[in-house]
């Protein structure tokens, strides 16, 4: 999995937007498939325009996130997300700051504004997990 710093760095190397929606697109493959069986309601984030499912699992310190959507590009932009928060204390999720990440990838006025919603719907839902668990 990379690393936040990885992605803003490897992102800035690309001078056109279809080459870094393609990079996103190739770490949206790199995640790790999420057993059908978990496509349940219950895991779906709501406010997403394409479909999109995470498994929080909480060993009692960090959390591993099992994620998925039904569209390539939400696919990166999990990707994107685990980054940041996969296999980290609800502390440090609760400290990362994501709007500087974001702002750093220049993403969020490239995306449509319902994935903008649909990005920030799956921050929203994380971030609540890990105030729940802190």
């Amino acid at each position: 999995m990379s690393t936040p710093e990885e992605i803003v760095d490897t992102l800035s190397f690309f001078d056109s937007w279809e080459d870094r929606y393609k990079y996103m697109i190739d770490l949206g493959k790199s995640l790790p498939a999420m057993d059908e069986s978990l496509h349940t309601e219950d895991r779906i984030v709501p406010g997403c325009q394409s479909q999109v499912w995470i498994e929080p699992n909480f060993d009692g310190t960090i959390f591993h996130f099992q994620v998925d959507s039904d569209a390539h590009i939400v696919r990166g932009l999990l990707a994107i997300v685990m980054a940041a928060y996969n296999e980290k204390t609800p502390q440090q999720i609760l400290d990362f700051d994501i709007k500087k990440y974001f702002d750093q990838l220049d993403l969020v006025k490239h995306l449509s504004p319902t994935r903008g919603n649909g990005l920030q719907a799956m921050v929203e839902k994380i971030l609540k997990l890990a105030q729940e668990k802190n």
